[in-house]
């Protein structure tokens, strides 16, 4: 498999669902990637106040606490530098009527789940 990583990037993981979170860390992890993991939009954003070498987030739409949307406003209005994918398997709407949304809220890509590792890759390296 062809490494994407361009550069040791760092990486902040944002889901709720920890056999997803797992997957994802590791996947990015095998390809060098620093990972760091949240379960929700508050933890996600404390794990940025504390670590400024995160350069993108990777959140899920749907979750407990602070969801995915709120999450995106947030990063976009505290860290405007960070680059972010938001990911969706859906809820009461389809998965792409949320992607939509985080996209226009300033997600600049999006993938719906589930994905294989080489679209993550390839998301991510387009960041």
């Amino acid at each position: 498999m062809t490494n994407l990583n361009n550069g040791n990037m760092n990486i902040l993981i944002i889901d709720d669902d920890p056999a997803v979170r797992n997957f994802i860390s590791v996947s990015l992890r095998d390809a060098e990637y620093t990972v760091f993991e949240a379960e929700n939009g508050n933890k996600g954003l404390n794990v940025l106040q504390e670590h400024p070498e995160v350069e993108a987030v990777i959140t899920d739409i749907i979750m407990p606490d602070k969801e995915g949307i709120e999450t995106i406003k947030d990063i976009r209005k505290l860290f405007p530098g960070i680059k972010i994918l938001a990911i969706s398997g859906g809820g009461k709407l389809e998965p792409e009527n949320y992607l939509l949304l985080a996209h226009a809220l300033g997600a600049h890509k999006t993938l719906k789940k589930p994905f294989r590792v080489s679209e993550l890759l390839n998301a991510i390296a387009t960041l």
